[in-house]
C-alpha cells in the first residue's frame, strides 16, 4: 500500500476568492475527518489569488472513496461558478 498525494490548483474567477476559500475550508474540515485522510491543507499563493489544496491519502482506494462522499460532491457543486480553472494531479512515492 502506497500513500497518494493529490494537489489541486484553483484559479478563482474575479471577485470570487473569498467565497471559494469559504467552500474549500468546509471541504477541508470534513475531509480531515475521513479515516483514510493523512493530511489535507489549503494554501494561497503569495503572488496572486491562486489556491492550492495539498492532500495525502492512505492509498488509491481512499482517494476514490473521498470523491464519493457527500461533502466532496457538495463542494464541487458549490464551487462550479467560483472557479476559472482547476488542475488536479495525483502522485505516488517513487
Amino acid at each position: 500500500m502506497t500513500n497518494i498525494v493529490v494537489t489541486a490548483v484553483f484559479k478563482p474567477k474575479q471577485n470570487q476568492t473569498r467565497p471559494l476559500i469559504h467552500e474549500l475550508e468546509k471541504v477541508k474540515k470534513a475531509s480531515r475527518e475521513e479515516k483514510s485522510c493523512i493530511q489535507y491543507d489549503l494554501h494561497q499563493s503569495l503572488e496572486d489569488d491562486t489556491l492550492l489544496i495539498y492532500e495525502v491519502w492512505e492509498d488509491e482506494d481512499a482517494v476514490e472513496e473521498h470523491i464519493e462522499t457527500d461533502h466532496y460532491k457538495t463542494y464541487r457543486k458549490n464551487t462550479e461558478d467560483l472557479i476559472e480553472s482547476r488542475d488536479v494531479y495525483k502522485f505516488k512515492n517513487i
